[in-house]
């Protein structure tokens, strides 16, 4: 019996040392790489400040920052459609700690439309799509059309001339499904930026605009715009007497902005994971859904292949848009 006794002893003896080996190994990999996150996270930005990209980006720090420990700081870098911002992100460390903030448009309807881009997609890969945004089909109160069929068979006979954000911006690019959707002709008048084509719209220099609800959403309330439809596959929340184009039998129409974080493509999966897992519990925070609610969008939450699909589905469907329309940016 003895025997076996000392048999249990020097099998114990090796466990013992590999177990101390696998714990110093332990040790040196987390002295070499400190847990994520250890310094404050670039959360950039690329469309202007003030916006609804900027505002959302903002009230996501504070629970990302509750959850991981480290400040989340937003960085304004707007322009040229958003490549600017998502060139800088492209290029960064792939380290978790630079993370883009963008609208789909960056990279479902600026690879169509500008010559030539400053950074691949492959260079980017989806963090997370948070959610959606429809916009508002809004008329000038002078415009006799009831109702958004009404209207589309007013443009059989003559030019409905619609304000947008600028060129190749959401708004144009919904304008141009409603053209070719419904076969009303249409006369597209770019503006710099949603105030001046709502302000557009409401002084009558345009008959209609497909903009940003937020904005116009006073503009309604006050009866200096009338709203015929809403362009999202859900209601507005700001406006959730307004059916949906898809309500309306104008599927066709549906044009959703999605809301989305994006990484480099080697950033590394366990730093991904953390910073999903951070956002899903962000999203459902009250301030944060209130937030949403505010900025007329939906919450989504897709990661992964879901989103890298979402995204390719709105490239794709867009890419015969801005061929259609000829439109192009230099």
């Amino acid at each position: 019996m003895p025997h076996a006794h000392h048999g249990a002893r020097t099998l114990r003896r090796p466990l013992i040392a590999l177990a101390a080996i696998a714990f110093a190994g332990c040790a040196t990999t987390a002295l070499a790489q400190p847990a994520y996150p250890d310094k404050p996270v670039r959360l950039v930005t690329n469309f202007p400040a003030g916006g609804p990209l900027d505002l959302l980006g903002r009230q996501l720090a504070i629970p990302l920052q509750a959850e991981l420990g480290q400040p989340f700081v937003v960085d304004n870098r707007p322009g040229a459609g958003g490549n600017i911002g998502a060139d800088a992100v492209a290029k960064s460390a792939p380290d978790g700690y630079t993370v883009l903030l963008s609208i789909d448009t960056t990279f479902t309807i600026n690879p169509h439309i500008y010559r030539s881009m400053p950074f691949a997609p492959k260079d980017l890969k989806p963090l997370m799509i948070f959610s959606s945004s429809g916009l508002t089909l809004a008329v000038n109160p002078s415009v006799p059309a009831a109702g958004l069929r009404q209207f589309a068979d007013m443009g059989k006979t003559q030019d409905l001339s619609f304000s947008s954000a600028g060129n190749g911006s959401p708004g144009h690019i919904a304008s141009a499904l409603f053209s070719t959707g419904t076969g009303a002709r249409i006369t597209h008048v770019p503006y710099k930026g949603n105030a001046p084509a709502v302000t557009a719209l409401i002084a009558g220099e345009v008959q209609a605009g497909i903009l940003a609800t937020p904005g116009l959403l006073p503009q309604i309330q006050a009866g200096k715009a009338k709203a015929l439809a809403v362009t999202g596959s859900q209601r507005s929340p700001l406006l959730p007497q307004t059916p949906t184009v898809g309500e309306l039998g104008l599927k066709d129409l549906e044009f959703d902005v999605l809301y989305l974080a994006m990484v480099p493509a080697a950033t590394p999966d366990a730093v991904v994971q953390k910073l999903q897992g951070a956002l899903a519990k962000a999203l459902v925070q009250p301030d944060v859904k209130q937030r949403l609610v505010t900025l007329d969008m939906v919450a989504l939450g897709e990661t992964g292949q879901k989103a890298a699909e979402h995204l390719e589905v709105s490239k794709q469907r867009y890419g015969k848009i801005v061929k259609a329309i000829g439109l192009k940016v230099d």
